[in-house]
């Protein structure tokens, strides 16, 4: 989407009035510049708290000593680290060379910034792709929390027991930071190949059969894709989690019908 058009459809959510946004690296055409300016604006212009991304591969120590003061100076004060995606390209290189392999680099590097930013982190409940098993993965978990991460929000998934089973082995594991649970409203049949190469999330049969039922029509599988993110944030709120980042894909009406579908349970 270009810039005018996100900067637009974070307008619209902001006016839902949402506990916080957030804003991912590059955000309306590819540059952190473009971040920075839709962050700031929803903070100052709708006064919704936001949560700025910065990734780090393939970048320089002085390039994300220059992003972190590019931030400070712009008011941000909820970072999102990440170590980002990696391109075909970055994936054939040489990483030894790397200033940031990974995103608990780029966590000490803000903590060591002197920036007073509160730093989130991501986690995935059902394993990040490249570590071995989860018992690793939640390994190195708790030291990204260690090194300064001051909560986690999940990857995307469609099976809160999923969820449920991640959180008792992280608690045993001493990771006692806030966990937000990240819920993606699939609403066309296209986006399912994609959230599961992204994610590698696992597929319920009851969701798997939603999309082969109504992938082919456009409207009834944005209902049926609404109507099952709504029902996974109920089980969560049924289960005492209070807090939900719904990965809205720049889709204001879809935020708000979520928002409207749960409106005597938010209250």
């Amino acid at each position: 989407m270009a810039f005018d058009s996100v900067k637009h459809a974070t307008e619209e959510i902001a006016k839902l009035s949402p506990s916080f946004m957030s804003v991912t690296y590059g955000a309306g055409g590819g540059t952190s510049k473009y971040t920075l300016e839709i962050a700031k604006n929803i903070n100052e212009r709708y006064g919704v708290p936001t949560l700025a991304h910065l990734t780090c591969v393939s970048s320089t120590k002085q390039t994300v000593a220059e992003k972190i003061e590019a931030m400070k100076l712009a008011g941000i004060e909820n970072v999102m680290a990440l170590r980002g995606d990696l391109t075909p390209e970055l994936e054939a290189s040489d990483r030894s060379a790397w200033a940031y392999r990974h995103a608990i680099d780029l966590i000490r590097d803000i903590k060591e910034s002197g920036a007073d930013f509160c730093i989130g982190g991501a986690c995935y409940p059902e394993i990040h792709p490249e570590s071995a098993d989860q018992k690793e993965d939640i390994k190195y978990l708790k030291e990204k929390v260690d090194a300064g991460c001051d909560f986690l929000t999940t990857q995307m998934f469609f099976d809160n027991n999923l969820l449920y089973n991640f959180l008792y082995k992280i608690r045993e594991a001493g990771i006692t930071v806030p966990i937000i649970p990240g819920v993606m409203p699939i609403t066309n049949a296209n986006q399912v190949e994609r959230a599961i190469k992204l994610s590698g999330s696992f597929m319920p049969q009851r969701f798997k059969s939603i999309v082969d039922k109504f992938g082919h029509s456009p409207e009834a599988m944005k209902q049926a894709g609404i109507a099952y993110a709504t029902d996974q944030i109920i089980d969560l709120f049924a289960n005492g989690i209070t807090n939900v980042h719904v990965y809205s894909m720049n889709k204001p009406d879809v935020a708000a019908k979520i928002k409207s579908n749960l409106s005597y349970i938010l209250n």
